[in-house]
This record gives C-alpha cells, sequence and structure tokens, in this order.
C-alpha cells in the first residue's frame, strides 16, 4: 500500500509513501480505521532512505525498553527510543522491539506543523509506520499539537452517560471495565483513552489495542480517581487538587516546558469543566450501583 489515511480518537492520520520506502503495510489493529480519504488532519511522509540525525541533534530524553518476564517488569535495554532536538523540530530516533527484524526509524515533528516525515529501514520490503513505539508516539504529539489529552484510564458508556476511571497500573481500571461490560456498558478502552473538547463537552476515544480494533468514543460526563478499597467510597476534588491528581495520570514527557505547560493548560479547563471525584471501590456489581445511585 502506497498511501492510506487512518482514522483514530477523531483524527485523520494520513500516510504517504515517498521515493525509496517500503511498502506500507498498516497493522491488523488498524484494519477498521482505515479511511480512503486524501484530507488528513496529519500528514506523514514515509521515507526509505537510512535514519539519520542532523549534525547537532541534542539528545533530551531517553526511554530504555523495560520487557515483562513472568509478570515482572523488567529493565531489558537503554536502546529503546530516544527525543532530540535541533533548530525548531523534534526528531525521535526508535528501534522497534517486537519485530523479529532488525528494524529502526526516525521521526521529524513539528509542535507548529502538521507535516511530519518519518524514516524507516528495515530487512524486508514493508513496514508498519504505527508500529510499537511509533503509535503511541505519534499519537501523543499529536495530541499535545490540539491540546488534546492522553491519559491512563479506562472509559465506558452507560445508557449515553460516559464515565473514565483513571489510575495507574493496578488501579482497577480494567477491572472496572469488566464489571460494566457484564452490566451492559460499552466499554470504549481498558487501558489508555485521549480526551478531546469538543464544541464545549469531552469526547472520550479509544486508541486501537487488539486485532480487528475498531474506532470508539463517548461523550465524558464524570472522571474518576480509582484504587481498590475496602468499601465503596468517592469524594469530589476541585481546582488544583483536582488537576494534580489527573495530570498525574497522564501520559507525558516532562523534558519540555512548553509541552508541560500546554498538557496543564489542557487539563486545568477540562477539570474546571468537568467533576472529578475519587474512588476507592470493591471490584463487584456493587460499585456500579454505588456510582449510578450517587448520579
Amino acid at each position: 500500500m502506497r498511501n492510506f489515511t487512518l482514522y483514530i480518537a477523531g483524527y485523520n492520520i494520513r500516510f504517504e509513501l515517498q521515493d525509496n520506502a517500503p511498502e506500507l503495510i498498516p497493522s491488523p489493529r488498524f484494519k477498521n480505521s482505515i479511511r480512503k480519504r486524501a484530507d488528513a488532519d496529519l500528514l506523514i511522509r514515509v521515507h526509505g532512505d537510512e535514519p539519520v540525525l542532523p549534525g547537532g541533534a541534542k539528545r533530551v530524553f531517553n526511554a530504555p525498553y523495560f520487557g515483562d518476564a513472568d509478570g515482572n517488569i523488567t529493565k531489558s535495554g537503554n536502546k529503546f527510543w530516544s527525543v532530540y532536538r535541533y533548530s525548531s523540530n523534534i526528531y525521535v530516533k526508535t528501534i522497534f522491539p517486537l519485530l523479529s527484524t532488525k528494524s529502526k526509524g526516525i521521526l521529524c515533528l513539528s509542535l507548529t506543523e502538521l507535516k511530519w516525515d518519518l524514516w524507516l529501514k528495515g530487512d524486508s520490503g514493508e513496514a508498519d509506520p504505527m508500529e510499537y513505539p511509533l503509535d503511541a508516539l505519534i499519537l501523543y504529539y499529536l495530541t499535545i499539537f490540539y491540546g488534546d489529552i492522553m491519559i491512563h484510564a479506562s472509559g465506558i458508556n452507560n445508557a449515553g452517560r460516559g464515565y473514565l476511571f483513571s489510575g495507574v497500573s493496578g488501579r482497577g481500571k480494567t477491572t472496572m471495565a469488566k464489571l460494566w461490560y457484564r452490566s451492559g456498558a460499552a466499554v470504549i478502552n481498558d487501558d489508555r483513552l485521549i480526551l478531546r473538547n469538543r464544541g464545549g463537552g469531552y469526547v472520550m476515544y479509544n486508541i486501537p489495542l487488539y486485532i480487528d480494533d475498531g474506532p470508539r468514543e463517548s461523550p465524558v460526563h464524570k472522571i474518576y480517581l480509582i484504587g481498590h478499597g475496602k468499601e465503596n467510597r468517592q469524594g469530589l476534588l476541585k481546582g488544583a487538587s483536582a488537576v494534580s491528581h489527573v495530570m498525574a495520570n497522564c501520559i507525558q514527557q516532562n523534558w519540555n516546558r512548553e509541552i508541560i505547560a500546554r498538557l496543564l493548560g489542557s487539563v486545568s479547563i477540562m477539570c474546571s469543566t468537568l467533576p472529578v471525584f475519587t474512588l476507592s471501590f470493591v471490584p463487584d456489581r456493587r460499585i456500579i450501583e454505588y456510582i449510578l445511585e450517587n448520579e
């Protein structure tokens, strides 16, 4: 495939093949997100030349690779992806640890322009421009550009009401999604969401994670910052307390003050619009009854 557009989280992301680039093969995760349209919110030009950083590029962030061994997250190497600054551009250099081939890439992006460049090089004649970790990196910087929010959260829609349950790993995001699913609610995602202000109201979108995943969305009416507890109990957060607690669960790279300021501004506006609660819960159906009773 030479060109295609992905519809993810309300964005149309267009990939266009340049000279010498490998054939573009989107992951099965994105099969239901492919759209036949040439217009785009973001254009990424894909090149097949050797990925090379410009001379003088300065590394500002490095992400080591952590693998999962017998249920334990362990550091397995420093070589994963790194962020560089050169002039007004940001360069993200990465390897692809989930591929069997020795592939690498460099994404060149700007926070002022929505035409980015991606250089991919591997052992085969084809490449997925949204191969992990490029998928998360592209979406993260796109949310920063548009003033949107990427957050560790599960989300559900129950009879038209959207509830977002946010927390780091182990706080109960997946458990909460399963409980609501069993009750008949629609699950938007059980791990990560993108939040966008759409005409005065906030909408949560899924990020495709599984084979044959497709676009899902829901308005957001309440945000819950969750954790397991001995009883079901909620508490309202306001002002700076709400903002700081939500920020703690947002996906962010804190190497750039401008990026931090953009995210903080977006979270502040959202927390002034949507009610934010802490929520300790017992993992059974009673938490659903508790939330509905406290509407």
